[in-house]
């Protein structure tokens, strides 16, 4: 299985090749997409060139998200704990963006691996942004804080317009994915892979892993989710999350798996099918093989034809002179 990485490889290059290349001094403004809908934009001019402007948009939230002044909630404190004085939040961020920050270059670590290490936090601002509301509650699940919202159902974004459920509690949390796909081979593949994930949670080497459980109807922990989210057409997955799935080093790696489970399951998915497709194809591709094999050859039939007429000739002279 492969693992989506936390940080914007794009960005991190980008980055990585300004402060590289930081007397140079060089204009920029780049846009793109990536995966669920998040975009960004990043700015420079060639007379501050330590200074970037960049810009996040993130999924549209369903109306059972909580969002705080475009973003969700503790996301601006993420910001601040997470990047410090290289990172200024602009209000309010620039239009069509949920987020727009100013990055000081200058004020990067001079050690180079510190340097390294905080450029690749920047890259995965989106991880930072998006998980904030769901770190919060797991941190508080790893120091086993009781929380006031103890079995409250929590909706978060994780799509455009989807949200995924969380139900906190004091000794673990439940986290529920309704899975929905618009392609129906995607939805007959999805249903299939995420049987099979939660078959092999049970083998020996996955006994640490959070419980995993998938249902074609939704768990009793939806029982007060909004209508628009008890339809899944893949089915719901469940994970049961205990302390030591958020302890030390093991928070970050816990909510960025969670924040984007359902585009890892459909990256697996679009690759099943690209490998069933390329598999049909070689395989009509030898059929195709073996059919020319097999066909007569046109110049060896009229060779063949030849010596039988020449042959029947040959008896029937044979024939007269007798």
């Amino acid at each position: 299985m492969i693992l989506l990485q936390s940080h914007s490889r794009y960005l991190l290059q980008i980055l990585t090749n300004r402060v590289q290349n930081i007397d140079k001094g060089v204009e920029l403004d780049c846009h793109w997409v990536e995966f669920d809908d998040v975009r960004y934009h990043i700015q420079a001019s060639i007379k501050n060139p330590h200074l970037l402007h960049l810009s996040v948009s993130l999924p549209a939230p369903p109306p059972e998200t909580a969002f705080s002044s475009g973003l969700p909630l503790g996301a601006i404190e993420a910001i601040k704990a997470a990047y410090g004085t290289v990172v200024h939040i602009l209000d309010p961020p620039r239009d069509g963006f949920n987020l727009t920050v100013k990055l000081n270059l200058s004020k990067l670590p001079p050690n180079e691996e510190n340097k390294q290490a905080l450029l690749v936090k920047i890259a995965s601002v989106r991880e930072v942004v998006m998980g904030a509301p769901l770190r919060v509650i797991l941190k508080r699940l790893a120091s086993r804080f009781v929380p006031s919202n103890a079995g409250m159902l929590i909706p978060l974004v994780h799509r455009p317009n989807e949200s995924f459920f969380l139900v906190p509690q004091v000794e673990k949390a439940t986290v529920v994915f309704p899975m929905r796909f618009s392609d129906s081979i995607d939805t007959v593949l999805a249903a299939s892979f995420l049987q099979e994930f939660v078959e092999a949670r049970r083998t020996a080497g996955l006994n640490n892993a959070p419980l995993c459980l998938w249902s074609s109807s939704p768990p009793n922990e939806l029982k007060d989710a909004p209508e628009q989210a008890l339809s899944a057409n893949a089915g719901f997955v469940s994970f049961v999350i205990s302390p030591r799935h958020v302890e030390g080093k093991k928070l970050d790696k816990t909510v960025w798996s969670l924040s984007t489970f359902h585009a890892y399951v459909n990256y697996h998915v679009k690759c099943s099918e690209g490998f069933m497709h390329t598999r049909m194809r070689r395989r009509v591709e030898s059929l195709i093989q073996a059919l020319d094999r097999a066909k007569p050859d046109d110049n060896a039939n009229i060779a063949a034809q030849s010596k039988s007429f020449k042959r029947l000739s040959i008896e029937a002279s044979r024939g007269n002179s007798h």
